[in-house]
């Protein structure tokens, strides 16, 4: 199976070859790391210098976020261990580079052996975490042949996903095997690992690390900059629309030129999921006539009645505590939705599109509790309108979403205790 697999792979990678040549070309984050990922250890990359280390892979800047009290209580409680975190996308990179020190951060290996074995031979895990959802065939039995234990935390299986690997149930049956422990958010994310082909009996429910992950320290100084900006130009409301994708700007714009038509000194911030459309964005927002400006550019000038582009990484969750309403993307289009909970942590109304499925549990958890408002683009321009002009009811839904976060907490601690029984070989509860 896995000679067939890796024959595929490979297959699939030549063929694709012109067109991974033209976008590394192109792009600079498709050049990002390549080296890495082909199996060339980074010279920087701490030795473990005859020792062991501890793995956590993090694939984007969210998981990155999510795992990152994990990877700061292995390292204060396992010294004698390296820890290492790679990571796939160039965002994910920065920030892990970021918290956890260049000389601990690389990219993650393309799943043929002669990428992986490289970094094996040179980390020796003991233990390798993996963050929601990555089972890579070979990397999984390679590890797993090494001795070390691997453990996925804060799983997660949409109904996409569910589907897909549902079709591979023979093959995924003997992959998930290699995996000691899966930690999973919910109940609902149990039953679809079992689905798929995960052992029932080695699988814990043990919630969310996104509703642990706390911002701690000084906010950046674009918000301290943005609250000046806002006051001496008497701007607002302010509308903060974050993790935007292609197809929604169009939609949050109309809803703006809505709103402004009623407060002329409104303010929306944009911040388009993925840094390669900040130019597009920009665009789009000048070629509908609307004052706007860039983060990276701005110097501090009077933003009522436009809109501010946030062309940076890693700025959002603490931007969204200026805002009067907040709105979190890849909903309005079918895109499956994006992570609730920064705006929640800062005590902000939250709307959100109807397309959530790939935190379909989260959200229904706040709509239970009436602490998130779930609209279409008809509708999206009215909920604005009704929020800003019923402050009352604005606070009280942002209250509401960050009772019901705080209400979720303490997943950190049953993944640490699950993963220091991984380490010492204690039972598994």
């Amino acid at each position: 199976m896995y000679m067939l697999y890796t024959a595929l792979l490979a297959l699939g990678l030549l063929a694709g070859l012109p067109y991974w040549m033209f976008c590394i070309l192109r792009q600079q984050k498709y050049r990002a790391g390549l080296s890495q990922r082909l199996g060339i250890v980074p010279r920087r990359l701490v030795d473990p210098r005859g020792g062991t280390s501890i793995w956590v892979h993090a694939v984007s800047l969210g998981e990155v976020l999510a795992v990152s009290r994990v990877v700061e209580e292995l390292k204060r409680s396992y010294p004698e261990h390296c820890l290492v975190v790679s990571t796939t996308t160039d965002t994910g990179q920065r920030l892990a580079q970021q918290r956890f020190g260049e000389e601990n951060v690389f990219y993650f290996p393309l799943d043929l052996p002669f990428a992986i074995r490289p970094y094996l031979s040179r980390l020796q895990p003991r233990l390798v975490v993996i963050a929601e959802t990555e089972f890579w065939p070979n990397f999984l039995r390679l590890v797993s042949r090494q001795g070390a234990k691997i453990a996925v935390v804060n799983a997660r299986i949409s109904d996409r996903s569910r589907r897909g690997y549902s079709l591979f149930r023979g093959v995924m049956v003997k992959v998930l095997r290699h995996i000691n422990v899966f930690l999973a958010q919910t109940g609902g994310d149990r039953e679809r690992l079992i689905e798929i082909g995960a052992p029932a009996d080695r699988i814990q429910i043990s919630g969310n690390l996104k509703f642990d992950v706390e911002f701690t320290g000084p906010p950046p100084p674009i918000v301290a900059s943005l609250r000046a900006a806002i006051g001496k130009g008497n701007a607002g409301p302010v509308m903060v629309a974050g993790s935007t994708m292609l197809g929604e700007e169009s939609l949050l714009l109309r809803a703006f030129e809505i709103v402004r038509s009623n407060h002329q000194r409104a303010l929306m911030i944009l911040a388009p999921r993925h840094p390669q459309r900040f130019q597009q964005v920009s665009e789009l927002v000048a070629s509908l006539g609307l004052p706007v400006w860039r983060r990276s550019l701005w110097g501090g000038e009077n933003l009522a009645g436009g809109v501010l582009v946030l062309d940076s990484i890693g700025e959002l969750a603490p931007v969204y505590g200026v805002a009067d309403v907040a709105f979190v993307g890849g909903s309005l289009v079918e895109y499956g939705g994006h992570n609730i909970l920064e705006p929640a942590q800062q005590g902000v109304a939250t709307l959100i599109g109807p397309h959530y499925e790939n935190f379909r549990d989260m959200v229904n958890l706040f709509r239970a509790a009436d602490a998130v408002r779930v609209v279409g683009p008809a509708e999206l321009p009215l909920v604005f309108l009704d929020l800003l002009s019923n402050p009352a009811e604005r606070q009280a839904l942002g209250t509401r979403a960050r009772e019901t976060l705080r209400s979720q907490m303490g997943a950190t601690q049953k993944t640490l205790k699950a993963l220091q029984a991984l380490l010492e070989g204690a039972p598994q509860a």
